[in-house]
């Protein structure tokens, strides 16, 4: 039977109902397992995403020492 038939689908809609795998997920539980689960998404590299990291939280701190800079003209 092909996989792309009709009735393989609906053998297979029915299996995943049968089942239905949704009930049963929990999610990650350690703090590992969230760590890795985070990155699931990631479309570029983890060192790319933590340089992008550090670079927002030097951006958020120049804007921070901007304004104090601003407000004390």
């Amino acid at each position: 039977m092909k996989t792309n038939s009709p009735e393989f689908r609906q053998m297979q809609r029915d299996r995943i109902y049968k089942t239905k795998p949704w009930l049963k997920s929990t999610g990650a539980k350690t703090t590992e397992g969230k760590e890795r689960s985070k990155m699931n998404a990631l479309k570029t590299s983890p060192e790319f995403h933590a340089l992008m990291s550090k670079y927002n939280q030097l951006m958020k701190q120049q804007k921070e020492i901007y304004n104090t800079i601003k407000h004390v003209k």
